[in-house]
């Protein structure tokens, strides 16, 4: 005799409570907006805390951080008067003392512009255009405004989606000047 073989179908519960009526729905958008607003609050208060704690500690390494700075500038003034000494006529970069190590390191060049119309105008009169850069980029705009001509290039696609949002009701209390 050839057994049956039991086809249960296992499906997970929902994780979720889902409404069963408009009227819980309601209620349900509502208990959103309530427990938005609690976090918003708990938030704030968050805010508020940390902002407490950071001005209390920023207050107490104030001093540290003057004495830091002054002394970063006696060390740099003295260092400076000995950097022969102290690089071995410039031949290292570095001096290894005994409670630390001071460093001179170049920055990489910058180039700081004012006036750049000016300085784009000047290019442009000499015939410096090698020093005018020209950056091409697909007009996206211009696609959205005219699906119809791009859809068939490949690389180009256009898509859109959709959001559900739940904005539940409420009111803001007006501020009355005394």
């Amino acid at each position: 005799m050839k057994k049956v073989a039991n086809k249960r179908i296992k499906q997970e519960a929902a994780k979720y409570p889902v409404p069963q009526s408009r009227e819980e729905t309601v209620e349900a958008i509502a208990e959103i907006g309530r427990r938005q607003r609690e976090r918003e609050r708990l938030q704030a208060d968050m805010n508020d805390e940390i902002a407490e704690i950071k001005r209390r500690f920023e207050e107490q390494a104030t001093p540290h951080n003057d004495a830091i700075a002054a002394l970063t500038r006696g060390v740099h003034v003295w260092c400076e008067a000995h950097r022969d000494e102290l690089t071995q006529g410039g031949k290292v970069k570095s001096a290894h003392l005994a409670s630390g190590e001071v460093r001179w390191r170049m920055r990489p060049p910058k180039v700081v512009l004012r006036a750049v119309e000016s300085v784009l105008e000047s290019f442009k009169a000499l015939g410096l255009t090698r020093f005018i850069r020209t950056k091409e980029e697909v007009n996206k705009e211009a696609v959205l405004a005219e699906i119809e001509a791009v859809q068939h290039i490949k690389g180009i696609s256009v898509t859109q989606g959709e959001d559900f949002v739940i904005i539940p009701f409420e009111t803001e209390l007006e501020e009355i000047a005394v």
